[in-house]
């Protein structure tokens, strides 16, 4: 039996993690080789070419499991009744931004997206926060949708989790498959 196509809205999938995860969430990495997904390619107005060319590219590559891909600068399009979503935007630190503003950057996109979540997801949406400081920027969404159960709302943290792997490793003079069991 044949399963329905899960939407899944991709927010900041212009910047250069996006453009690496799109595919992989085509080819059934993200939720199985048999999950068809739609993907909603979602991003600020200035990045609408981008996502412009990430769609035809996607198009392009006949993934089996998408059945559809819709580029879009407009969140409550990308957001409406959908049960994954996938968080990547958000201001980036710069080496002269200082993380107390990058904070507060983040925090006002944060609050702004997760108002349009909480009034256009499923009840049972699971959020994915990506975009850095993550933890915190998971914590801002939750505080502002609060109808997404807590259990729903996970961060990714790999980057901070692959910088202390590579630091320790340096540090011990060791090869990083060699560090195990470290905890961020």
């Amino acid at each position: 039996m044949a399963k329905n196509p899960v939407t899944v809205p991709v927010a900041g999938v212009a910047g250069q993690i996006g453009y690496a995860i799109v595919p992989m969430i085509a080819r059934g990495i993200m939720l199985g080789p048999n999950q068809p997904v739609i993907l909603y390619l979602l991003d600020i107005e200035q990045a609408a070419e981008s996502l412009n060319g990430i769609s035809m590219e996607l198009t392009d590559a006949a993934f089996p499991l998408l059945k559809g891909v819709v580029a879009t600068t407009d969140v409550v399009e990308a957001c409406r009744d959908v049960n994954i979503a996938v968080m990547l935007g958000g201001s980036p630190r710069k080496e002269i931004t200082l993380r107390k503003d990058m904070l507060s950057t983040n925090a006002s996109i944060y609050k702004a997206q997760a108002l349009i979540l909480e009034e256009h997801v499923a009840a049972d949406c699971k959020v994915l926060v990506v975009a850095n400081p993550a933890n915190a920027n998971a914590l801002i969404l939750k505080q502002f949708a609060p109808s997404i159960s807590k259990e729903n709302i996970t961060c990714l943290t790999r980057l901070d989790h692959n910088r202390a792997l590579g630091q320790i490793a340096d540090r011990l003079k060791v090869h990083v498959s060699d560090v195990k069991n470290v905890i961020i």
